[in-house]
């Protein structure tokens, strides 16, 4: 018999574009859809006959009360090899076999220069008064050059961002609860002495820390205060370590002078979420990992993690 696979969220419909499935021959039928499934119910109907689904990032949670109601469901193929949505032991006890892909970290870093540099020179905002015939040159960027660079986390992400800051000329420091100096010297940054102190300095702060009890809502209303009125805050790592809700404030307030935003408190962003209409907010729909070869490396693997567990010998096997 042959068997379902389901490949969730293929916005771009990118899954049979960047990967040969035809190792898989006779024995699978893959699905793609390109459409979200909102809530646990239409998942559960959409996956009722799958036997293999593929995942993209974190976007779909697997609780165990969803795994409880997929009773064909034998192999899950999330991408990367992190993934906080998943009930790894509801799954082990429903037989389950949970595998990742590999996940490179330059997307990211691009994509928050892009953005960056977005909101620094007005990039947006001067393109879309050029092709409006609008007024030529409404705005004066800001200089990166000489400018203090403030980064939350300097793990993979982190230590590759200040680089690109190091080659603008710019003054880049760091903080984490768990940064040594002995890695801030390795990156050649300085080590802020406390969070307090690199939100104050910064004309630029970027977010690259992983998502845990110890960083949820890290930075809420009194650290947003913090920051310079001609500040920049940029988000590329996780929505929840930002509150959502004095962000917004701070935005609409004027209390900074922009922020970056592609991670976001619920994705797909809902229609006439407040995130959509604010001012002084340059908002990307979570593209930190969409590139061409990750993609290819997502959906590559995950052929790769189909052939291995028919075979018996499953790789990259989660958590």
């Amino acid at each position: 018999m042959r068997l379902r696979c389901a490949v969730l969220d293929d916005f771009q419909r990118a899954a049979t574009r960047f990967a040969d499935w035809s190792p898989l021959g006779d024995l699978v039928d893959v699905v793609a859809y390109d459409t979200h499934f909102a809530d646990e119910d239409a998942l559960a109907v959409a996956l009722a006959d799958a036997d293999i689904v593929v995942t993209l990032r974190e976007r779909v949670p697997f609780p165990a009360s969803l795994l409880a109601r997929l009773p064909r469901l034998k192999l899950l193929i999330a991408s990367g090899m992190r993934n906080s949505v998943i009930d790894y032991a509801a799954a082990e006890a429903h037989g389950i076999t949970v595998c990742g892909t590999a996940s490179s970290s330059t997307p990211p870093v691009e994509l928050t220069w892009a953005l960056l540099l977005g909101l620094a020179r007005g990039i947006v905002e001067e393109s879309n008064a050029l092709r409006a015939n609008g007024p030529w040159q409404s705005t004066v960027g800001a200089d990166l050059h000489g400018r203090r660079l403030g980064l939350l986390g300097l793990g993979r992400i982190g230590g590759r961002v200040a680089q690109v800051g190091l080659a603008f000329g710019m003054e880049v420091s760091a903080w984490s609860q768990n940064l040594t100096r002995e890695r801030a010297d390795e990156v050649g940054v300085r080590l802020a002495g406390s969070k307090e102190e690199l939100l104050s300095e910064s004309d630029f702060v970027s977010v690259h820390l992983a998502l845990g009890d110890r960083t949820r809502g890290l930075l809420g209303a009194a650290e947003l205060a913090l920051l310079k009125p001609t500040a920049y805050l940029v988000n590329t790592s996780r929505a929840a370590i930002v509150d959502q809700d004095a962000l917004l404030a701070a935005l609409r307030e004027g209390r900074i002078a922009g922020a970056g935003v592609d991670v976001f408190d619920t994705e797909p962003l809902p229609a006439g979420h407040p995130m959509r209409t604010a001012p002084r907010l340059l908002a990307t729909p979570h593209l930190g990992y969409v590139s061409q070869a990750n993609y290819a490396t997502y959906y590559g693997q995950a052929v790769e993690s189909i052939q291995a567990y028919l075979a018996g010998s499953p790789v990259r096997r989660l958590p």
